[in-house]
């Protein structure tokens, strides 16, 4: 018998799915972790779970408690569902330039949902500082402070990792991924590196984030702008501290969408606009590579998270994009 213990038991152990379109075209092998596989429904189930447990383990979230955090969503739903199976409160702030899906998603987890403007970290009213601030006012309560709390980080070290190496057999060139907290990327790399100091850990980055500039000049540097949510940072988190990078990439937002649509059309995967930065880097160092290697990315959630903007031409032409496959 082969049964998982509830909501909680069902979270990793994901499938590694080769990408056969992709790797066709490049000669490599493109795999990427079903992420989006898991109970709530994206790659942020792992953190949410790790956070609470850990919050547990220490004392600080006791029964009937308040889980607070500031989210662009995946991380919000994780939570809501464990505080459902587990029996907490659930409190989300939210930036309001995030998709309505996810919002609407977090109230029918019951959880209560504070919309924000959205405003730079260096910002009091940032929506990461005000959940803090909020959760320290509240009696019974923790901050999940996903982006600082290397709980985080911890769970894709001692989960997502491992799974990779297994299920690669160690047969693994390149890891590459989007950071927003930094804890799947720094967790798997930190796990891979352990395994075989020659794995290139390589960041993948959307235009309007600064990490690509960090981890190219030293100076946390934007430019440009991007439509994905839930990744990008002006920032080195806690989570990304001392993590070895051995470079970073690049993807704007016309080439995340091609790679979404080819997901979606060629191999029958539906995903989010973070899944298309982090395929569409898999695909860009398979060409600087050649053929032959193993790169292992990423796909962190649905599309149907999406629908009214990425898989929508009106909104897309407002924001001066479109699609043509």
């Amino acid at each position: 018998m082969d049964i998982k213990n509830g909501f909680v038991g069902t979270v990793g152990n994901t499938p590694l799915i080769k990408l056969n379109s992709f790797s066709e075209q490049t000669g490599c092998e493109i795999l990427a972790k079903a992420e989006y596989l898991n109970p709530g429904g994206s790659v942020k189930d792992r953190a949410a779970l790790y956070i609470i447990e850990d919050a547990e383990k220490r004392g600080i979230l006791k029964p009937g408690g308040t889980v607070v955090e500031g989210t662009a969503g995946n991380t919000g739903i994780g939570l809501a569902h464990i505080c459902n199976a587990k029996g907490y409160k659930c409190l989300i702030i939210i930036p309001d330039t995030q998709s309505q899906e996810k919002m609407d998603a977090l109230r029918a987890l019951g959880a209560e949902v504070r919309p924000v403007p959205a405003v730079p970290y260096k910002d009091p009213n940032n929506y990461v500082r005000l959940s803090g601030r909020i959760a320290a006012e509240m009696e019974n309560a923790i901050w999940a402070n996903q982006f600082d709390n290397l709980a985080n980080r911890l769970a894709h070290y001692e989960t997502t990792g491992p799974e990779i190496w297994a299920q690669t057999g160690g047969k693994v060139d390149v890891w590459t991924a989007a950071t927003g907290t930094g804890g799947t990327f720094a967790g798997v790399s930190m796990f891979l590196k352990e395994k075989n100091p020659n794995i290139k850990c390589v960041v993948a980055d959307p235009m309007g984030s600064g990490i690509y500039s960090y981890f190219k000049t030293g100076e946390a540097k934007s430019e440009g702008n991007s439509i994905t949510e839930g990744i990008g940072n002006s920032r080195i988190t806690a989570n990304m501290e001392d993590i070895p990078v051995d470079d970073a990439i690049r993807v704007d937002d016309q080439e995340a969408l091609r790679v979404v649509y080819q997901l979606l059309r060629k191999d029958g995967i539906f995903m989010g606009g973070s899944t298309g930065i982090n395929v569409g880097a898999a695909v860009a160092l398979a060409k600087q590579l050649g053929p032959g290697h193993t790169i292992v990315t990423i796909l962190c959630d649905s599309g149907s998270r999406y629908q009214s903007r990425i898989f929508n031409s009106e909104w897309l032409a407002s924001k001066g994009l479109s699609v043509e496959f």
